[in-house]
This record gives C-alpha cells, structure tokens and sequence, in this order.
C-alpha cells in the first residue's frame, strides 16, 4: 500500500473520531430529543465510515460486513426513534 493512501487512511480516521466525538458533544448537551436523535444518527455514521477505513487499511472484507449490518441497525434505530418522537409510539 502506498505511503500517501497510508496517510489518508490516517487523517479520515482521525477526522471521523473527531466527528464522533463532537456528536457525543451533542448527544449530552442538546436541548431538545430531536437534536439528541440527529447527534446519534451522526455518531453511527461516523462509526460506520471508520469501520470502512479499517477494512481498506487491513485489506479485509469482514470490516466491510460490519459495516453494513451497522448501516442497517442504525438505520433502524433511528427510524424507530423518528417514529417514536412523532406518535409517541412505535409499533402501532
């Protein structure tokens, strides 16, 4: 792998901690759920973009099925909380 992929691969990881870190900021702090929802949907995101940036570092395919079944969970967590803060329930 090449010297300059190597670095990036770095700088993503670490821009991403840095988001997820910020999202944690928000998760704590926000005012309102709504804010506190997005902050989580930002938080798995991010998780879910460094697991991609393993993969590519490890040159393995399993962070890559990691990654997607943390898209679809997450997803489906924050679908279930939308629903929730907007009927005040989730199975109808």
């Amino acid at each position: 792998m090449s010297p300059v992929l190597m670095w990036a691969l770095r700088v993503a990881l670490f821009c991403l901690t840095l988001g997820m870190a910020l999202a944690l900021f928000r998760l704590f702090r926000g005012p309102a759920a709504q804010d506190r929802v997005m902050a989580f949907d930002c938080m798995y995101i991010c998780a879910m973009l460094g697991v991609m940036v393993l993969g590519i570092s490890y040159r393995s395919h399993t962070y890559f099925e990691a990654a997607l079944l943390m898209a679809l969970f997450g997803f489906v967590s924050s679908t279930a909380m939308a629903k929730f803060l907007l009927r005040g329930e989730v199975i109808e």
